[in-house]
């Protein structure tokens, strides 16, 4: 680095995820320690768009690090998909000297910071997404926390659901990835689990709850992911339909999911994630993603990580099948 003080942007872009504040918490007091400017910048690519950037001081992000969602904001931007917006972008950030950019937030997020990197811009994305369908790390920011959610939410619905005999559907988030659901159907002791990966039929599941009904249980739970081939539902109508002993009661979870206090293994991974995506900009590194693999923080291309697609492991699927028996 020259004498010329650095300037790092920050933004938090697509979904919400929990622990996104505990990210830019991270960046900015890291940036600061190392003797670096930051500029947050308000309402993801839109907000770069539209020259939206404040500094941020160490004081800025006191008293975040246990809240929900991000104080940044973030919403989804049309104008920056097109090369004309992109380079719109750019020129905001040349105006307002930023010399390097961290983007917080999933694929789409990460496609749009590997578009600006190959137009010149320095940037270093963090992978946040619920859905944990982000390539070249073992775990987003934010899943660990939807994860406790849908755990305590399932916990308190097999309260009623035993008391009343009933079998529950629970959907969860997960239009193209099956991680939350049948993580959920582990640790939750679900009888059978659906989604997008393993195609299921309205056969197989009313198998399944009616064998549950047949071995004495006094209620049955299904998850869901809200992109499984059958709709949540279809799918309790038809096991009314069919008579299999429980009656059906639905519970879509939907954004109760995005929400909420961060468990301390987010807090931990943002605060990893985020010193060391600092770290790598000022030593000139870009077009990089940090991620999580086994216990540590490395960097992944992003060119790598737009051109994979992680699903859920099928191995945690066969689990989930195995100890409903």
């Amino acid at each position: 680095m020259n004498d010329k003080t650095y300037t790092l942007g920050v933004l938090t872009s697509g979904g919400d995820a929990p622990g996104m504040n505990a990210a830019i918490r991270a960046v900015v007091r890291t940036a600061h320690a190392k003797g670096a400017r930051v500029l947050g910048i308000a309402n993801g690519y839109e907000g770069l768009l539209n020259g939206e950037f404040r500094p941020m001081g160490a004081r800025d992000v006191g008293g975040i690090l246990q809240r929900g969602g991000t104080i940044l904001q973030t919403r989804r931007s049309q104008r920056f998909h097109e090369p004309k917006g992109q380079r719109e972008a750019i020129r905001r950030m040349n105006e307002a000297g930023v010399d390097g950019l961290i983007v917080i937030g999933g694929d789409g997020s990460l496609r749009g910071a590997h578009a600006l990197a190959q137009q010149g811009v320095k940037v270093v994305g963090m992978p946040a997404s619920i859905d944990n369908d982000i390539w070249g790390s073992d775990m987003a920011i934010g899943v660990d926390t939807a994860l406790n959610t849908i755990m305590e939410a399932v916990d308190k619905l097999r309260d009623t659901a035993s008391s009343h005999n009933r079998a529950f559907l629970i959907e969860t988030m997960g239009r193209n990835s099956g991680y939350l659901a049948v993580m959920a159907s582990i640790v939750c002791g679900a009888e059978i689990v659906l989604m997008p990966e393993v195609p299921s039929t309205a056969e197989e599941v009313t198998h399944a709850v009616e064998d549950a009904y047949m071995r004495g249980k006094t209620h049955a739970i299904i998850m869901v992911a809200e992109g499984a081939n059958i709709r949540t539902t279809d799918l309790a109508r038809i096991i009314d339909e069919m008579d299999v002993g429980f009656k059906t009661r639905v519970t879509i979870l939907g954004h109760i999911q995005r929400g909420g206090r961060p468990t301390a293994f987010d807090r931990l991974l943002a605060a990893r994630m985020g010193t060391r995506a600092v770290e790598l900009l000022l030593e000139g590194r870009s077009d990089v993603m940090v991620g999580l693999k086994s216990t540590g923080v490395v960097e992944v291309p992003l060119e790598e990580v737009i051109t994979h697609e992680r699903s859920a492991t099928l191995s945690y699927y066969e689990m989930a099948k195995m100890l409903a028996r």
